[in-house]
Order: structure tokens, then C-alpha cells, then sequence
């Protein structure tokens, strides 16, 4: 089965940290990109922070300076440090894999099931 399993989401006070991780089922062998998206209410979903197999990173305007991206290939997971948080950062935050090669092919993208966080006093 080819999945992405997130975890770490939660409730925080406005100005704290989170850490997400991601981790691959071990059908997938790599993957070329890994990044993170989030969807708040009512609101489509946005790109938060990718991150090639080589390390090369891309952020959204509104997390630069706060969120770092950073994965380990030999485990195909990825992972996001979220810091000074704010309310403007709840949501649902997904990973996902772009360019995912498992034993029966390639998959163009796979997305996880997704993790809640709350930024809320």
C-alpha cells in the first residue's frame, strides 16, 4: 500500500512551536519531493514548504522565517518545524510526495491523510 502517514498536529498558544512528521509505507522507495500543504476553513489549499531529494527547500511567503522544511531520504519522511506560531497557521496540514517510485511504478503525487493543527489561546 502506498501511503503518507503525518503526525504531530495539535493544539498550541499563539507564539509556539510544532514539529510534524512525515513518514512513507515501505512500498515507496523515493520520492522526488516532499512537501507540506494546508487548507484553513472555508479556504483552498495552499503550498506551506517543499523540499527536493537533494535538499533544495521552497516556502511560502507567510512561513519564511518561522517553518523549516528538512527529510531524511533513507527513511523517505519528511518533516516540518513550525515556529512562532499564530492563528493564521490553523489548519489542516498535508504532506505530500511528488514523483513516487514504488515497486509497481511511479506515482505522480500522494497525499496523506492530513493532521490538524490549532493555533489558538
Amino acid at each position: 500500500q502506498v501511503q503518507l502517514v503525518e503526525s504531530g498536529g495539535g493544539l498550541v498558544q499563539p507564539g509556539g512551536s510544532l514539529r510534524l512528521s512525515c513518514t512513507a509505507s515501505r512500498s515507496i522507495f523515493g520520492i522526488n519531493t516532499m512537501g507540506w500543504f494546508r487548507q484553513a476553513p472555508g479556504k483552498e489549499r495552499e503550498l506551506v514548504a517543499a523540499i527536493t531529494s537533494r535538499g533544495t527547500t521552497n516556502y511560502a511567503d507567510s512561513v519564511k522565517g518561522r517553518f523549516t522544511a528538512s527529510r531524511d531520504n533513507a527513511k523517505n519522511a519528511v518533516y516540518l518545524q513550525m515556529n512562532s506560531l499564530t492563528p493564521e497557521d490553523t489548519a489542516v496540514y498535508y504532506c505530500n510526495g511528488h514523483g513516487v517510485v514504488t515497486a509497481v511504478g511511479t506515482y505522480l503525487e500522494v497525499w496523506g491523510q492530513g493532521t490538524l493543527v490549532t493555533v489558538s489561546s
